[in-house]
């Protein structure tokens, strides 16, 4: 098999893998060296949910040991397997970035043999790539767990980030569907990681030549929608990761149904696209926005409204929490109100030291006045007065309903949901309903709902 025919196979095996947005490295070009890497992202072009796109995002080997029955590369599976040598990938790699194909790497594997021949396999590649070719770009690895902590550590010291994918919400789910796997095998290098990228940062600070240990941190990787975990648990478990490992991001990845399993949805079974893009928006919050899980849901309500972004929801339980005053109120109490961000929070902040704020000031700051105009008060008048039904109209996510032309050939141009409009609007077309009066009709359901919860 020659190398565009195993790059073919393992590009396509990676593209279940989720790569980071952006690189979180600051590291300036080198004399002698190739590659450079910027914090605010290591390429300039961006998928439009936010991925980057100039990574070479590939799997070391697709010839994998286990049998994860959610896994399109498991054991079990009839299809082409390849596996690069570590040079092979170190040289493709080079080849693509002296194209300006790429600015760096993104390298993960099936279990080979064994963890530790994975990762003996991986760090070798990059050791060429680090070492003989001076490659100074960014570079994402994901750790195979129960690999032995030594090579987790040489590792580390290769890769600018590291990721143990945590696979399944809960240790139930991964019992069932990857008996190979186990909780502690991933848990273990996640403390491992957490631990000595903390020991690394201490020791730069000092010593500015101290070898560093994955300094862009790391992150996980979570399936949404193979198992029936509620929305709750995700979140409590990703609140809990955050706080326990210091991970710089969970990533969630929709279920998209590649193998027949009757543990598993259908073959048929649309991916949870918005579903995956409230855990997104309710990740958000409890990173910037100082929520905590039990705020965003309950035990009688566990599950995300699909409707309604996740501080909305908040919003329309908590009526006793506003209007809340810009002029005064504290940036912890500005950032819970529907419309205003971290940067228009804190831009509010610094402008009402020079002026009292009302609807105009808000406006050229960046705050989104359409929802939050009935949440605020500026100087104790409220700038909007609406009907529940106008409120609820306003805070309803258009892009639940969402309807479009999305053309697979030269004369499909009949509109239909878009991917991630909501599951009932979709429904609705497979029944032979019209997209557009589909969408309607859950618009208007959804609205007489959230207005009787008003």
């Amino acid at each position: 098999m020659d190398l565009a025919q195993k790059l073919e196979i393992l590009a396509d095996s990676a593209k279940y893998d989720v790569a980071c947005t952006s690189s979180g490295v600051d590291r300036p070009g080198r004399h002698g060296s190739l590659g450079s890497c910027a914090a605010a992202g290591i390429c300039h072009a961006f998928t439009p949910d936010g991925r980057c796109v100039s990574l070479l995002k590939v799997l070391y080997s697709n010839a994998c040991a286990y049998d994860c029955s959610y896994c399109v590369n498991r054991r079990s599976n009839d299809r082409p397997r390849a596996s690069f040598t570590p040079r092979e990938l170190a040289e493709l790699t080079i080849g693509f970035y002296r194209r300006n194909y790429i600015e760096g790497l993104f390298l993960s594997s099936a279990v080979l043999g064994s963890p530790d021949r994975t990762m003996e396999l991986m760090i070798e590649a990059l050791r060429i790539l680090r070492q003989e070719y001076r490659f100074n770009g960014y570079i994402h690895a994901k750790t195979i767990p129960g690999a032995d902590p030594l090579l987790v550590e040489r590792l580390g010291l290769l890769a600018d980030r590291l990721s143990v994918n945590i696979e399944l919400p809960s240790e139930g789910s991964l019992r069932e569907l990857a008996p190979d796997k186990k909780k502690s095998a991933i848990l273990r290098p996640m403390g491992q990681i957490a631990v000595q990228s903390a020991a690394s940062r201490r020791d730069l600070a000092v010593y500015k030549r101290a070898p560093a240990f994955a300094p862009a941190g790391q992150s996980t990787q979570m399936i949404i929608g193979a198992t029936p975990e509620s929305d709750r648990h995700i979140l409590n478990l990703t609140e809990a990761l955050y706080k326990k490992y210091a991970l710089k991001r969970v990533f969630f990845s929709a279920y998209l149904p590649v193998v027949a399993d009757r543990r598993l949805p259908a073959l048929t079974t649309r991916p949870p696209l918005l579903r995956e893009h409230r855990l997104y928006q309710a990740d958000w919050l409890l990173r910037y926005y100082h929520f905590s899980a039990g705020e965003l849901l309950s035990e009688a309500e566990p599950n995300l409204d699909p409707y309604l972004d996740p501080k909305c929801t908040w919003a329309v339980r908590h009526p006793e929490f506003f209007p809340v005053e810009v002029n005064t109120a504290p940036r912890e109490e500005l950032l819970r109100v529907p419309g205003i961000g971290p940067k228009s929070a804190l831009r509010i902040v610094q402008a009402r030291r020079m002026q009292r704020l009302g609807l105009p000031e808000l406006k050229r700051i960046g705050v989104v006045l359409k929802r939050a105009q009935y949440f605020i008060t500026c100087s104790g008048h409220a700038p909007a007065r609406g009907t529940r039904a106008e409120i609820a109209g306003a805070l309803l996510d258009p892009g639940a309903f969402g309807v479009g032309v999305q053309q697979l050939s030269l004369d499909d141009f009949a509109p239909k949901p878009l991917p991630a409009a909501a599951p009932a609007v979709h429904e609705l077309a497979a029944q032979g309903v019209a997209p557009a009066q589909a969408a309607q009709l859950v618009r208007e359901e959804a609205l007489t709902c959230l207005v009787k919860r008003m």
